[in-house]
């Protein structure tokens, strides 16, 4: 009898245990982010019709993402989301929570010389990210997250500390260094080691691999799932930085998939440009699969999203407009430019598991309200019961209802872009959106450009920004600038000089 009470006491204190540890088990989390890849860079739909229902466009059939739509079946995709039309700005504010006009890195960052323009403000934040900084790695660390960076960095230049993750708050780095573009794709040509040129952008901590026929980004997944088995080995969870130097130039074609697209009719390098594609898509159902050989897919909660928008190298009419129908393309001020593929979804769904069931994330749902990349970090340390530091000002919202497939009042319908440099596709410009309007700003110091001051769009009626309603609503021109203006102060934006031999701010004008 007491050997059959004290099985009985044993199996209910293990029972107990199982119940608390996984009560108390916190997500893992992984952002998969992929350089260089707009909204229509996939066979995903995210653009909407007007009955809010996924639509189709050109661009969608002549990609290959299966592990893409796999996640957003079993997820929520967001076709209204933001990140900077440039690199830097927007891993930095993902590691941040803050907007880059509040971050200072309001350009990409050139890994050996101040790239701020002729114009540029003379303080923006080159160094970049700081040992020191409050980013997502290092809060999470403290409350006993293992942070794993594999990829591209580009937090800081070269010369200083941060340009290695490792200074930043991540336990560990693979890859990660102070460029945004790597040496070479190719493990035959040591990934840029030793090469005569772009040796300067040769991809670090991949030595293993050198003079193999191991594409970067099959090496960069392989190395992810080797640091999260070691993280499950230890019982920590994980939060897991995937970076891919993929889809960005070169455009060098992974010939693992070289034969889907040579009958495409499109140029080398637009059909090397959807290689990369399709091996970052492999990429993510890889280690979607590793999640659940390893048993924790169910505790694992993944955020997909682009750092800017499409750069692909289609040739024609979409030389300029590659996101089409959307205008413009990486660097611009157009809605191609900042529109970003954003997915967020479990491993793998299971509404029985207790971190899935505090958010239950609906399957194959679109959502239409606009959020934006410096959402991710409130979003995640929420998520994972990390509170932020007090003196750390967050300019992003938690996405948790809207996570739900809910519309959300309480968060403001706005997004902030603030390039004030130059050179690129678009110079010296400010963009803010407010619910259906959006408004763009044209600073001209040189006074050599004739393009107006102000562009104005309803995306609702003119979602693809082909009519310029700044001459024809001032009324809303006015009211739009006078939001613009005050949140470039709310956010102690730098504005680009008047001249290039002075410092004085060439703040927006109204109209």
């Amino acid at each position: 009898m007491r050997t059959l009470l004290f099985s009985h006491c044993l199996l209910v204190l293990l029972a107990a245990t199982s119940f608390a540890a996984e009560e108390n088990s916190r997500p893992n989390v992984m952002v998969f982010l992929v350089d260089d890849m707009g909204v229509m860079d996939t066979s995903v739909p995210f653009l909407t019709d007007e009955n809010g229902k996924p639509k189709r466009y050109p661009l969608n059939d002549y990609y290959r993402t299966p592990n893409m739509q796999r996640l957003a079946e079993q997820g929520i995709r967001f076709n209204n989301f933001y990140a900077m039309s440039v690199c830097s700005p927007t891993r930095c504010s993902i590691m941040t929570g803050q907007n880059a006009a509040r971050h200072h890195v309001t350009n990409w960052i050139n890994p050996t010389r101040n790239n701020k323009g002729p114009f540029g403000p003379p303080e923006w934040n080159w160094e970049g990210l700081k040992p020191g900084d409050v980013t997502l790695p290092s809060v999470l660390a403290k409350n006993g997250y293992h942070t794993i960076h594999v990829g591209k960095g580009h937090f800081g230049a070269r010369d200083f500390a941060g340009a290695d993750p490792a200074n930043l708050g991540f336990d560990v780095n693979v890859a990660g260094a102070s460029f945004g573009a790597p040496g070479s794709y190719y493990g035959e040509n040591n990934y840029g080691h030793g090469q005569k040129r772009r040796s300067h952008h040769a991809v670090p901590h991949l030595e293993k691999y050198h003079g193999s026929e191991t594409f970067l980004t099959e090496a960069l997944t392989i190395e992810a799932k080797s640091r999260v088995t070691d993280a499950v080995k230890a019982d920590k969870p994980f939060y897991l930085y995937m970076s891919h130097y993929a889809v960005h130039a070169p455009f060098h074609s992974d010939p693992r998939f070289a034969d889907h697209y040579k009958d495409s009719g499109k140029p080398a390098n637009a059909q090397a440009f959807a290689t990369l594609i399709e091996g970052m898509d492999k990429s993510l159902g890889d280690l979607l699969d590793h999640f659940e050989s390893l048993g924790v897919a169910e505790n694992t909660l993944v955020f997909f999203v682009g750092d800017n928008g499409s750069d692909a190298p289609l040739g024609g009419p979409h030389e300029v407009a590659c996101a089409a129908p959307l205008r413009g393309k990486k660097g611009s001020h157009y809605e191609g430019g900042m529109r970003v593929p954003f997915i967020a979804a479990w491993a793998k769904p299971n509404d029985k598991n207790r971190n899935q069931a505090r958010l239950p994330i609906p399957a194959d749902v679109v959502q239409p309200q606009p959020a934006a990349v410096i959402d991710l970090f409130p979003t995640i340390l929420a998520l994972t019961d990390t509170k932020t530091p007090n003196n750390h000002t967050v300019d992003g919202s938690s996405l948790q209802t809207l996570l739900l497939g809910q519309s959300d009042d309480s968060r403001q319908r706005t997004f902030l872009m603030h390039y004030p440099h130059s050179p690129h596709r678009s110079d010296y410009f400010t963009c803010y959106r407010d619910g259906d309007w959006k408004v763009i700003y044209h600073y001209r110091p040189s006074k050599a450009s004739d393009d107006s001051h102000y562009q104005l769009y309803n995306l609702a009626k003119d979602p693809f920004e082909q009519t310029n309603l700044a001459e024809s609503r001032p009324q809303q021109l006015k009211a739009m600038m006078q939001k613009l203006i005050a949140s470039l102060d709310a956010h102690d934006a730098l504005m680009p000089v008047a001249t290039m031999d002075g410092t004085e701010p060439l703040k927006p004008k109204m109209p």
